[in-house]
């Protein structure tokens, strides 16, 4: 197998996706768009080269719709003999973007490609794509189907979390990012987005909020508990896990993840395509993994992902220096890092989604780049990134700094 390695990646700051987000007036093609030059720019790359660009996209309709990996391109004028494609493999998707961008480079059926994603969750809300999962009633109650933030909610009663060691992960989410770009570790990966006159529109995460307190957040109340009662999704979580009397609701807006815009790229190739263009590899790709878990909890399967690509890889936990896992919610890192015995000075030391937003097909891209970013900064060897995902999926990857 020929090995893949990266070479580069990007990521717009993120914007908060509402409609007086700072990234709500740039269209999501855009912000994919000037990723892709970006990568060109940073790199003098000859686009002609480039075989393939892979896009996460988990909302892929209206203006995210119509492959917008292959007209991101187009706008962003790589040669018209690039392809490009776009994935869905719920919050994983970046990342997953990223993997079969290596996959087609290890089996040779590519040289260089790239891989990342884009979400505009302010201008294509969540949901609006639809699907049977949640729409069709027979596929609803085969699948024991709940809203995300329950199965995050169920997670917690599973493992015994309370909402205030919830609260505490997220408050030292927000105060390592705030460090982080006050030490400037974003600054060499974040590309400011500018508008149509080329003027910038955001060069900082815009929803980070490194002041925030456990007493900040212990006077929000539970924003998934009317939820589940009323619509009966605490009643199907029982029925999958009738071990439980109730779901203790822990999780609300500060410890879960934040809605926000965002795009990010990954370049990717082998050994030879890196020589004829001058450019040195960061990293390999050791090892990517993607799993399916109980659908209804959803979002406990990153440890399981995590062991397989360790298996695969022929390593151990112990042989990962620095460890990158989304922050979908509180629930999910505590109970990672507890099935793992990953202490927490060595995962997410620049704090993650909860601080800074989660723009769901860009993230695992985003959070690739950073886990690289980071490794290099500390000058540590091995890490390994993964993300929960909707429906029970996991995806974990390990990359080896060169």
């Amino acid at each position: 197998m020929t090995e893949a390695y990266i070479y580069d990646h990007v990521r717009t700051p993120r914007g908060k996706g509402k409609p007086d987000g700072a990234l709500h007036e740039i269209t999501p093609v855009q912000l994919a768009t000037q990723m892709l030059q970006a990568l060109r720019e940073r790199n003098q790359l000859d686009t002609d080269l480039v075989e393939d660009v892979i896009l996460g996209c988990v909302v892929p309709v209206g203006e995210q719709g119509g492959n917008i990996a292959r007209i991101a391109a187009l706008n962003a004028d790589y040669a018209q003999t690039v392809p490009g494609v776009q994935i869905n493999r719920y919050c994983g998707s970046g990342l997953e973007a990223v993997n079969f961008a290596a996959a087609k480079v290890m089996s040779g059926m590519a040289d260089l490609a790239v891989g990342g994603g884009v979400e505009s969750m302010s201008r294509v809300p969540m949901g609006a794509d639809g699907g049977a999962w949640a729409t069709d009633p027979q596929v609803a109650f085969k699948t024991h189907f709940v809203m995300q933030g329950i199965s995050a909610d169920l997670l917690a009663t599973k493992y015994g979390f309370s909402q205030e060691q919830c609260n505490q992960y997220a408050v030292e989410s927000q105060r390592r990012a705030a460090v982080a770009w006050n030490e400037g570790r974003f600054d060499r990966s974040v590309v400011p987005v500018k508008d149509m006159l080329g003027l910038p529109v955001l060069d900082r995460d815009e929803i980070l909020r490194g002041d925030t307190t456990l007493e900040n957040l212990a006077a929000l109340s539970p924003a998934f508990a009317k939820m589940g009662s009323q619509a009966g999704f605490d009643s199907i979580g029982l029925q999958r896990y009738p071990q439980f009397e109730a779901i203790n609701h822990v999780h609300h807006a500060g410890n879960s993840s934040g809605i926000v815009d965002g795009a990010s790229a990954v370049l990717i190739g082998n050994k030879a395509i890196g020589e004829q263009l001058g450019l040195k590899p960061r990293a390999r790709i050791v090892s990517a993994v993607t799993i399916g878990s109980e659908p209804t909890i959803m979002l406990d399967g990153p440890a399981a992902s995590a062991t397989k690509a360790l298996a695969k890889a022929g390593m151990t936990s112990a042989d990962i220096d620095l460890w990158e896992l989304n922050e979908a919610f509180s629930s999910v890192v505590l109970a990672f890092m507890e099935e793992l015995s990953i202490p927490h000075d060595r995962i997410n030391v620049n704090g993650g989604a909860i601080a800074l937003g989660h723009p769901l097909g860009a993230t695992g891209g985003m959070i690739l780049g950073t886990l690289l970013d980071e490794m290099e900064r500390q000058d540590l060897s091995t890490g390994m990134v993964s993300l929960c995902e909707a429906a029970g999926m996991a995806s974990s990857t390990i990359i080896e700094r060169l």
